[in-house]
This record gives C-alpha cells, sequence and structure tokens, in this order.
C-alpha cells in the first residue's frame, strides 16, 4: 500500500501567543508551498487532513476555530489554506497530532500509509508528529519548504532527526509525489 495523506498542522491560527513575532515570518515563507501541496492533493484526490489546535477553546469545533482565525490580525496568512468542503479536520490538544485525537483510526479507514507533513511549527508539532507516525509504522515526507519554524537551527536539528533517525524522506514541496 502506499496511500498518501496530506496533513496540513496548526496552519489555522490566529497567531496570538507568545511566539507569534519569531513564527510569522517563517509562516509567509512556507504559506504559499503550503497552498501549492493542498492545491496538488486535493487535484489528485489525496485526503487534505487539517490537524489544528484548538487553543485551549473546549467547547469549539473547527467552524468556530476557522471563524476566530479569520477574524484576527493575520486572517491573510489562513485563507490561502483554508479547508474546503472535502477536507477533513482533527482537533488536537498537544504538539503530537496523534496523541488523544482520532488520527490512526481515520488513517487506517483511509487505508493511509504515507503522510506528508506540512504547516507548523517544525521544531515541535511537526518534529513530535513525525515520531509518533514513526512509530505507528508509517511513512513520512516532509517539504522542508513547506514547514515553519520559531528558531532556524532548532528546526534544521528537527529535520534532521527526522530524516536520520525516523526514516523521514525530507524534500521540497515540489518534489512531494502524491
Amino acid at each position: 500500500m502506499r496511500n498518501h495523506a496530506l496533513i496540513v498542522v496548526d496552519m489555522i491560527n490566529t497567531y496570538d501567543h507568545p511566539d507569534a513575532d519569531l513564527l510569522v515570518p517563517s509562516v509567509r515563507s512556507a504559506l504559499p508551498h503550503v497552498a501549492r501541496l493542498i492545491s496538488r492533493a486535493r487535484s489528485k484526490n489525496v485526503p487534505v487532513i487539517y490537524a489544528n489546535d484548538n487553543f485551549g477553546e473546549w467547547r469549539s469545533h473547527h467552524g468556530e476555530i476557522i471563524e476566530k482565525t479569520l477574524a484576527g490580525k493575520n486572517a491573510e496568512l489562513v485563507e490561502p489554506i483554508l479547508p474546503d468542503d472535502e477536507s477533513l479536520f482533527v482537533v488536537k490538544a498537544r504538539h503530537s497530532i496523534f496523541y488523544e485525537t482520532p488520527l490512526s483510526y481515520l488513517l487506517s479507514q483511509l487505508d493511509a500509509d504515507h503522510l506528508v507533513l506540512c504547516g507548523q511549527v517544525t521544531e515541535q508539532c511537526i518534529l513530535y508528529s513525525a515520531l509518533d507516525a514513526h512509530i505507528r509504522h508509517l511513512n513520512v515526507t516532509v517539504p522542508r519548504d513547506a514547514v515553519a519554524h520559531i528558531h532556524q537551527d532548532l528546526a534544521d536539528a528537527a529535520l534532521h532527526m527526522m530524516e536520520r533517525n525516523m526514516g523521514a524522506k525530507i524534500t521540497s514541496a515540489d518534489d512531494v509525489t502524491f
């Protein structure tokens, strides 16, 4: 089996948190690559799954999370990559896309065994999600230009760890094959 799923991590974001000023420039750089990946995945009928923090809003659902981000000061970072009617959405509470979420079950229902991770933050949620995918025997690709970081040096180290220790394929967004 080599069925792909594109996972868009934490890109539906208000950027109203302490690290936002460090993160936003990297998000601006990654955003066009993320948008192209989403478009390519959709054109090939590859499932696009948004795995997103709920920012402590335990009564919210994905529609409310999207509304809140679009009302925020950085809506232009969200608008180009909004979920469409075919997109799937998993609300997460911690760093990993798998921790206490139904994602493993969803991937099994989709027969997906190869994840393409894009989004943020490279040295946090992307790294931990890649590790959790690895221990679930899932293949992982991380396009380095479609992930955003807070600290460049930690992001570089995280990408190296994912490649070396988890067998992740680190490539460019344009070189991702679905």
